[in-house]
């Protein structure tokens, strides 16, 4: 052998023995770390902190006593069926903390998969659709990998209790003493987390608890939609003090009291209110506003919409997709019996909208019927100022027209708020291509949300172009027989309005004609286009029914 060669290095049984049990120790560490971060992960991201996981979580306390209990076959069986329904708890967590984020609200696991849908179109706005379903199915697999390495940790460790059954019975012995005195003295190392923790068995049956009430409420809306004091009133008595009057019921997307009291948003917006205050009034316009109270918050306008038209309380959607089956009396189906022409516009909309029909339009637009030959805006199919010229010149500004009554939704103030577009000269509108180079003129949603400050500045900006649409079309369009009333849907994201922000939204009436004026008065809202904090605030869904009967005579 040459005195340059060495001989190869071959490893010692004693070490490969040695190195077995360091990975045999580091896969059981692994795997209680990961059953205790499920059970002790809460699924409210403000309580995701450091102490949230120093407790005793009684859950693992039974595992234990339980897989003590069985023999091998059942232990497995057992093991794996609840390291798997564990793993889905830790989904559901992660989800929960998602709508906390997103809509200020736990998920429904039974009612809210749909919602999962809307958000990945709502994502495919900002990075294409290719990139939201791609990141829908990364999050998918991510999910059932926790579901699948959630039920092989349990199972590990099970086989680590049952190989120690006399280390394994005295330790949970002691830690059940333990859990039990501070159980019952409540000891916490941090306020609202007790060392004595039970929150994965609490979560569970809330999630089951949530699955019950939805079940029942289901039973509770059918009785409320069948109560319905207008369904059989005639023609002759109904809305008899607007003949003659073009309705406008236009909503403003995610325009919510935050715009316009107690926030850093509230300045820019509300001199906007006060100067369209008074360039209305120059016109000759009077205006009355007050606050509703939304039933969502954050998305969900299609909730809005349907508590404000129809008069009954529609706050998820399973509620909503009951409401869509129904015959209910809705604002546009009294315009309709009582002689005006019905209108929706719907920019928003890029598919066939079948439960549309609930509502009784004799026409519809959407983002492919109404003639925008522009860029898109993220989310805003088109801007407000291009659905209100569009609607003026498809439905409004035809001659020898009978009275119209219309829903309008306006999108520009929709997440993510940014590019915005500019008002344009309104002769000069046209097809829309006037706005093909905004989009690129203005900032990304990546470059404002690295800044909650710049977010809430964005959505500010678009709702302060939303009102000066608005406002505008007043001024250009406007005549004696219109009656504006515009309101917003719900209060924006909690990176806006704040966690546990009110679902109140601002809601205004404009008109030129003082017995319209002197109807409201009695309703005791405040002039102007500005609620400020001591206006009246109703529920949305008993504005249908004060409607109807102010303006039956």
């Amino acid at each position: 052998m040459s005195v340059f060669t060495r001989p190869a290095l071959v490893g010692l049984p004693g070490d490969r023995t040695a190195a077995r049990e360091i990975a045999s120790s580091a896969v059981t560490t692994l795997s209680a770390v990961l059953v205790l971060f499920a059970l002790l992960a809460p699924n409210d991201l403000d309580a995701l902190t450091p102490e949230a996981f120093v407790r005793l979580p009684v859950e693992a306390l039974l595992g234990v006593a339980v897989v003590l209990m069985l023999r091998d076959g059942a232990r497995r069986i057992v093991a794996v069926s609840v390291g798997a329904i564990l793993g889905l708890l830790t989904v559901f967590k992660a989800i929960d903390i998602g709508f906390g984020l997103a809509l200020n609200r736990r998920f429904n696991p039974v009612f809210d998969w749909g919602v999962l849908g809307n958000g990945v179109d709502l994502l495919g706005t900002s990075i294409g659709r290719t990139g939201a379903i791609a990141s829908f199915m990364g999050l998918t697999l991510l999910a059932v990998m926790v579901i699948v390495l959630m039920a092989l940790a349990v199972l590990r460790l099970s086989r680590v209790v049952a190989g120690r059954r006399t280390a394994a019975t005295r330790v949970t012995a002691v830690l059940s003493v333990v859990w039990m005195v501070c159980a019952v003295s409540g000891a916490q190392l941090a306020p609202g987390q007790p060392f004595a923790s039970r929150s994965a068995v609490a979560f569970a049956y809330d999630d089951l608890r949530q699955v019950r009430a939805g079940i029942r409420d289901r039973q509770a809306f059918a009785e409320e939609v069948a109560v319905d004091a207008f369904r059989d009133t005639p023609s002759s008595g109904l809305l008899n003090a607007l003949r003659g009057k073009d309705v406008l019921f236009t909503f403003i997307e995610s325009y919510g009291r935050v715009a316009v009291q107690d926030s850093d948003i509230a300045p820019k917006v509300d001199a906007v209110l006060d100067a369209g205050t008074a360039r209305l009034k120059n016109a000759g316009y009077g205006s009355r506003s007050a606050f509703l109270t939304s039933p969502t918050t954050s998305a969900g306008s299609w909730l809005a919409h349907s508590t404000f038209q129809s008069g009954v309380w529609v706050d998820s959607q399973h509620r909503y997709d009951d409401f869509v089956r129904t015959d209910r009396f809705t604002l546009g189906g009294a315009f309709k019996r009582a002689g005006w022409e019905t209108v929706g516009v719907v920019p928003a909309h890029t598919e066939d909208w079948p439960e549309g029909k609930v509502y009784g339009y004799d026409r519809y637009y959407d983002s492919r019927s109404i003639g925008y030959h522009g860029p898109q805006f993220s989310y805003a199919t088109m801007p407000d100022q291009f659905t209100l010229s569009a609607f003026q010149r498809a439905e409004r500004g035809k001659p020898d027209r009978p009275p119209m009554m219309a829903e309008i939704d306006l999108v520009t103030s929709h997440w993510p708020w940014t590019p915005l577009p500019r008002m344009v000269d309104w002769a000069a509108v046209g097809d829309g291509s006037i706005y093909d180079p905004m989009p690129s003129q203005g900032k990304t949603p990546e470059e404002v949300f690295t800044d909650p400050a710049k977010v809430r500045g964005a959505y500010g900006d678009s709702i302060a172009y939303s009102l000066n649409s608005l406002i505008s079309y007043v001024e250009t369009y406007g005549d004696d027989d219109l009656v504006l009333v515009f309101l917003g849907d719900h209060q924006p994201n909690p990176i806006v309005a704040g966690a546990g922000a009110d679902h109140d939204v601002p809601i205004t009436v404009v008109t030129r004609d003082k017995a319209v004026l002197d109807k409201v008065a009695a309703w005791n809202w405040q002039d102007g286009l500005h609620p400020d904090r001591n206006a009246p605030v109703w529920r949305m869904d008993t504005f249908r029914d004060r409607f109807l009967t102010t303006f039956a005579r």
